[in-house]
């Protein structure tokens, strides 16, 4: 390109790339991009203009040649598909007509920050260094699906509004990030896609707003994160999908707000995570699904789960905070079916860990009850009685009162009324005391029984009493030896 075919402002750009030099074309430093349609030619530069410089732009000997440009209005389509690019490219303040075109191009350094664009085309470009877009404006799809960044990618409060696109208006499928993925503050009206990405950093999502109701907001399945992925204060509207996900760090939803009515507002199964936090926000409107995931910290307040839980094969090493069993079993009681394991791994992980025998006793009994529901009638007769009894052999001390009381009454009744002598001549001196007990403690003998036996309603006494002792043994043993076995 000859430079007497550039314009004043064009002009300008052009001396100024040799040195490196920056070009602010700005009146003030809080004008507003958006309005840059109105700008006129004094500050007007063709996107053919940059690409001519940015592929055999003019260098000066010892100074270091780059494209430093704000408050522009870009005209035309910064097409640099499939270019090798060696100068840093910072278009920061500016507005596009038309979205730039970096596909399968190498680039130093890509510098988008505070400006207004109709969208962006970067599928599988390779930035061997920072790329930016700070603050900036999407009214189309960010295509960056396979990009490769040696360093961070930050979208800090970005905004995509793009409610014609057809697919993800964010499209990080398959991206490498050598460092960060920084968008705190992100706004996304439409799906972002983080399937299969990696990053060597952070997931910082930190008080975004994504909205996709209906669908899915966040779509990160298989994702890899090498540190944490942080979603505090975000708001999502729609589903949030990390299914097969890989957080060796925190996943914090601290404060988030989840909202997918009707359908699943999180879904976190199959996945490896060093702590998942879900605390301190609003109830999750929607399913919440972690199943198969294993993860070594829990920490899940019982105020934010939803009315419809999936756990089945969830394992945590420990679960936190520590609340009573009353608080944390309706959580068990959500799901679609009996599942023994959720009772077993709550119990193992959050009141046994600790000593606390008491709640894990409680939520032992309550997988009983709820066991109870899934039997025939019989089954669930025999159950009742003996959760009456002795809690499923949970509650020992219940047993006790019941023998007690039975105790009592029968010595009461032979005491005033004594059953007769099988063999007078033979028979020990009776005792109701013993008597009773003969009847019921069925491996005990004080040889009252076999000496003595009533007569009408008090020998129907003796038999309720000797099946009662029946009853009442048998479940103590049964809770002896559960108890046992799982020391």
């Amino acid at each position: 390109m000859e430079i007497n075919d550039l314009t004043p402002a064009e002009t300008r750009v052009w001396h100024a790339f040799a040195s490196g030099a920056s070009v602010d074309f700005r009146a003030t430093e809080d004008e507003d991009p958006a309005d840059g349609a109105s700008w006129g030619p004094e500050r007007t530069v063709r996107a053919s203009v940059l690409r001519a410089l940015l592929l055999d732009g003019p260098q000066e000997d010892g100074r270091v040649a780059a494209l430093s440009l704000a408050g522009a209005r870009v005209t035309e389509r910064l097409d640099l598909q499939y270019a090798t690019v060696d100068h840093p490219v910072r278009l920061r303040h500016c507005y596009f007509e038309e979205e730039p075109r970096f596909y399968g191009a190498r680039l130093r350094e890509l510098n988008l920050s505070e400006s207004v664009l109709p969208g962006l085309v970067s599928h599988a470009v390779r930035v061997e260094g920072v790329l930016r877009l700070t603050r900036a404006r999407f009214s189309g799809m960010v295509r960056l699906a396979g990009a490769e960044v040696t360093g961070s990618l930050y979208l800090e409060s970005t905004r995509i509004d793009a409610p014609d696109a057809e697919g993800p208006v964010l499209q990080l499928n398959q991206a490498v990030l050598g460092a960060d993925l920084w968008a705190p503050g992100l706004r996304a009206g439409g799906e972002v896609r983080l399937t299969g990405a990696r990053v060597a950093g952070t997931v910082n999502l930190t008080d975004a707003v994504l909205g996709r109701p209906g669908g899915t907001a966040l779509h990160a399945e298989t994702l890899s994160a090498e540190a944490d992925v942080v979603l505090r204060r975000a708001e999502v509207r729609g589903r949030l999908e990390l299914r097969g996900a890989r957080i060796p760090g925190r996943l914090d939803l601290s404060h988030a707000r989840l909202a997918n009515p009707g359908g699943t507002a999180l879904r976190a199964s199959s996945c490896v995570i060093g702590e998942l936090w879900l605390r301190e926000g609003p109830v999750v409107q929607g399913a919440l699904n972690l199943r198969r995931t294993q993860v070594d910290v829990l920490f899940l307040q019982p105020e934010v789960v939803p009315a419809w839980v999936q756990l089945n094969d969830l394992t945590y090493t420990s679960l936190v905070p520590h609340e009573p069993a009353e608080r944390r079993l309706p959580m068990l009681e959500k799901g679609d079916s009996y599942l023994p394991f959720l009772y077993e791994q709550l119990t193992a992980a959050a009141y046994r860990r600790i000593g606390d025998d008491d709640a894990a006793r409680s939520v032992q009994l309550a997988k009983q009850r709820r066991r109870r529901r899934t039997l025939p009638w019989y089954g669930r007769l025999w159950g009742h009685l003996q959760d009456v009894t002795v809690g499923y052999g949970f509650r020992p001390v219940r047993a006790g009162g019941w023998l007690f009381s039975l105790l009592a009454a029968g010595a009461l009744v032979y005491g005033l009324h004594h059953p007769p002598a099988l063999k007078p001549d033979e028979a020990p001196d009776f005792n109701p005391v013993f008597y009773t007990l003969d009847l019921l403690l069925p491996v005990i003998s004080f040889g009252q029984e076999a000496a003595f036996s009533p007569r009408g309603w008090y020998q129907t006494l003796s038999y309720v009493l000797v099946v009662t002792g029946w009853i009442l043994a048998t479940t103590v043993i049964t809770g002896l030896t559960r108890t046992v076995s799982r020391q």
